[in-house]
C-alpha cells in the first residue's frame, strides 16, 4: 500500500528548528543531530521538510477548504450563495459584487500560494549542495517547480499578474510581472517539471506530484488562456499517455471518502480529519438545513456527532432547474428534508436547495471531514478537449464524442448536431455541461470568465457587476506593504 505523506509533522520540525535557541536536550537527541540549524538544508530530511510544507501550502491544506477556497469561486456565480453566522456580511459582498481590497478571504488566497512559492524556491536553491542522490535531486527539483507553477497559476486566475518571485535573494520590493511574463513562466515551469516527475502510481507517497498532474494543469492553463490548439494537442497526449484513468462508474459515489482513491481523480486538494481542522473539508457542516434529521430522497440520515452550522450554503433554484430531468448529477442535491419534528420541509422555490456533493464522513473528527476535493479529474480533460475542438472547427464529431462520454455517465442521451446547430450553441452547451459536472468544485467562476459570461450573467441576475470584477483586488495589506505593487484597475 502506498504511503500517505504527512507534511504536518515536517512543518512542526521546521518551526522548531527555525526558532532554535540552543536547547542542549535537542542536540543530545541523536535522531535529530543531522537537522542542526547549520546542516538543515544540506540533508534529504531537511529539504523534505521544506518540500512537504510547500505541498501543504500549495494544496491549501491549511484551512477550511469549503469556505475560503471553494466559496470565492462560486459565491459570485449562478450556483452558490450563503447566509448565516459571522461570515455572512463578507460573503454577501462577494455575492453582490461589492468586494474591495480589505475583504476577508483575499489574503488566504494570496498568502498560501506565495508561502508555497517561497518554500519551492528554498528547495531549488539548496539542492545542488544537498547530500542526496542525483535521482532524488531531479525528483525534488521537478516537484518544487510543479508546486511553484501551480501556485502562480492559481494566483494568476484570482488576481491577474503578480510579482514573479523565483529566488529568495530577490529584492523584497517587487513590481507585478506582465501578463506575458506570467503566462510564459507558468507554461515553461509545468513543461520543465514533467520529465522529472514519476508516472502516476510510482510517486513516493500518495498526494505527491506526478506527470499526469503536471500535464493536467498545463491543459487547464491552456484552456483558461484560450490556447485552443495547445489544449487539443495536450489533451490528446494525456489520453494516449495515461490510460489507467477512467470515469468513476457512479457520479453520486465519486466524492465519498470511501471512493477517494478512484481512477478519475488526477489531482486533488487533500483532506484528512483532524481536531484542529488544519486539513479540513468542512462542506457538509454548511450544507445541512436547520433542524435536519434526514433526506430520504438521497438516503442521508443525520449522525449525532456531525455538526450543523448556522453558516449555510444554498444552491439557486435556477441552477438546479437547469438540469435535465434524468441527470444523475443532481442526485447529490436535496429539495426537501425531514426535520427533527418529523415534518417534511420543502427547499425548492426559495433558493434553498442543499448540495451534499462531499458526502459526510463517517470517520470525521468534529467539523473536519476527510473528503479529498478534486482539482483536476478525467471528466475535465474530456470537456476541455471538447471546448478546444469546438473553437478550432465546428462541427467536430470528436468534440461531440467527448461531451457524450461525460453525459452518458450522468444517464443522459447523446447530443447531436441536429440539436446544436452552431459553434455558439455548442459553446453554451459545454458551459452548461461544465456547470452540471463540476458544481461545488471551484471551477464555475473561471469557466464563466473564459466564456465571456461572468459579468453579463451577473447583471442578468441583478448584480452590480463590471468588467474589472473578472479578477479580484490585490489585498490591501499587500499594497500597503510594498509601494511597487500596483492595485488592479478600478479597485
Amino acid at each position: 500500500m502506498k504511503r500517505i505523506f504527512k507534511p504536518l509533522k515536517y512543518i512542526v520540525a521546521i518551526s522548531f528548528l527555525m526558532n532554535f535557541t540552543g536547547c542542549k536536550n535537542f542536540l543530545e537527541e541523536e535522531v535529530y543531530s543531522q537537522l542542526a540549524p547549520g546542516n538543515f538544508l544540506k540533508t534529504k530530511e531537511g529539504l523534505t521538510s521544506i518540500l512537504y510544507e510547500a505541498y501543504a501550502k500549495g494544496a491549501n491544506m491549511n484551512g477550511n477548504n469549503s469556505i475560503y477556497v471553494l466559496g470565492p469561486e462560486e459565491f459570485a456565480t449562478d450556483i452558490l450563495y450563503q447566509s448565516g453566522d459571522n461570515v455572512e456580511a463578507t460573503i454577501k459582498n462577494y455575492r453582490d459584487f461589492n468586494w474591495d481590497p480589505t475583504m476577508d478571504f483575499l489574503t488566504a488566497n494570496w498568502d498560501s500560494p506565495y508561502q508555497c512559492i517561497r518554500d519551492a524556491n528554498i528547495v531549488l536553491e539548496n539542492l545542488e549542495a544537498a547530500e542526496m542522490t542525483d535521482a532524488d535531486k531531479l525528483l525534488y527539483s521537478s516537484e518544487a517547480r510543479f508546486l511553484r507553477a501551480t501556485s502562480y497559476y492559481k494566483l494568476f486566475n484570482f488576481f491577474g499578474p503578480v510579482p514573479l518571485r523565483t529566488s529568495t535573494t530577490q529584492e523584497l520590493s517587487m513590481a507585478r510581472a506582465t501578463e506575458d511574463e506570467m503566462k510564459n513562466f507558468i507554461e515553461s515551469e509545468l513543461k520543465a517539471s514533467f520529465d522529472g516527475l514519476p508516472t502516476p502510481g510510482n510517486e513516493p507517497e500518495k498526494y505527491r506530484a506526478h506527470k499526469a498532474a503536471a500535464l493536467g494543469y498545463l491543459i487547464k492553463f491552456y484552456l483558461n488562456t484560450k490556447q485552443w490548439q495547445k489544449v487539443s494537442d495536450s489533451g490528446k497526449q494525456f489520453l494516449s499517455s495515461f490510460k489507467n484513468f477512467a470515469l468513476h462508474a457512479e457520479y453520486k459515489n465519486l466524492f465519498m471518502v470511501e471512493n477517494e482513491n478512484n481512477k478519475e481523480y488526477i489531482w486533488v486538494r487533500p483532506a484528512v480529519p483532524s481536531a484542529d481542522r488544519v486539513t479540513a473539508n468542512s462542506w457538509s457542516n454548511v450544507s445541512f438545513p436547520d433542524n435536519f434529521k434526514s433526506a430520504p430522497e438521497i438516503g442521508l440520515n443525520f449522525k449525532s456527532t456531525w455538526l450543523n452550522w448556522p453558516n449555510e450554503f444554498r444552491i439557486y433554484d435556477e441552477f438546479y432547474n437547469s438540469f435535465e430531468e434524468s441527470d444523475k448529477r443532481k442526485e447529490l442535491m436535496i429539495t426537501k428534508y425531514i426535520n427533527n419534528s418529523n415534518v417534511e420541509i420543502n427547499l425548492l422555490g426559495s433558493d434553498n436547495i442543499r448540495s451534499f456533493k462531499y458526502w459526510p464522513d463517517q470517520n470525521h473528527v468534529g467539523a473536519a471531514h476527510g473528503n479529498d476535493i478534486p482539482e483536476i479529474r478525467l471528466a475535465d480533460i474530456y470537456l476541455s478537449l471538447a471546448e478546444a475542438l469546438n473553437e478550432l472547427q465546428y462541427p467536430s464529431q470528436e468534440a461531440l464524442q467527448y461531451i457524450n462520454i461525460v453525459r452518458n455517465r450522468a444517464g443522459l442521451e447523446n447530443l447531436t448536431y441536429a440539436i446544436i446547430s452552431s459553434k455558439e450553441l455548442m459553446r453554451d452547451q459545454i458551459l452548461l455541461e461544465r456547470g452540471h459536472e463540476f458544481y461545488n468544485e471551484g471551477h464555475r467562476r473561471i469557466d464563466l470568465i473564459r466564456m465571456g459570461k461572468f459579468v453579463s450573467d451577473a447583471i442578468r441576475r441583478g448584480k452590480a457587476a463590471q468588467q474589472h470584477h473578472t479578477i479580484f483586488p490585490i489585498p490591501q495589506v499587500v499594497i500597503d506593504s510594498d509601494s511597487a505593487i500596483k492595485q488592479n484597475e478600478n479597485y
